[in-house]
């Protein structure tokens, strides 16, 4: 995957994110991009606090696509996949994440909301436990402020108790 098709895969997921955002969700987004780089084969946004956007996608991926298929895919997501939903890619055999906002930043945004009690595991941590690579790319500074834009938003609002 080149940079620009991350870059442009970053924005359409936090798209996504904006439109599960609009419905009432927590503001993340995900898709799975094939091997050519170009083809988003599925997307996903956040469903609540245990069905997380990445964990959905990985999930409905395993049940659609054999390993094989999925290990050449990419999984691009807003933010830096927390503990469940790095295990989650893993078990799923999808061989490659992007993401644009780290899980730090995040809990930075969030403090100690209970509506997002940030596990501090950096998803690098996670797959390194296991028996096959994951290729990481992320941070990507160059979304940053859109994404984090819509989590300022959405974690200070009045409605959220912050």
């Amino acid at each position: 995957m080149t940079e620009e098709q991350a870059l442009r895969h970053l924005r359409a997921a936090n798209a996504i994110a904006q439109a599960a955002l609009d419905a009432g969700h927590h503001p993340f987004g995900a898709l799975l991009v094939a091997a050519d780089g170009e083809t988003v084969l599925m997307t996903q946004g956040n469903v609540d606090a245990v069905n997380h956007a990445e964990a959905v996608l990985a999930r409905r991926a395993a049940e659609r696509f054999t390993p094989d298929e999925l290990w050449p895919c990419t999984l691009v997501t807003t933010v830096e996949p927390c503990a469940m939903c790095a295990g989650t890619q893993y078990w799923a055999h999808i061989g490659r994440l992007v993401y644009g906002m780290a899980e730090s930043d995040l809990l930075a945004l969030t403090g100690a909301h209970p509506e997002n009690p940030t596990l501090d595991l950096p998803c690098r941590e996670v797959f390194a436990r296991g028996q096959k690579a994951v290729q990481v790319i992320g941070p990507v500074a160059a979304v940053h402020d859109e994404v984090a834009s819509l989590h300022r938003a959405f974690w200070k609002s009045p409605q959220r108790g912050t």
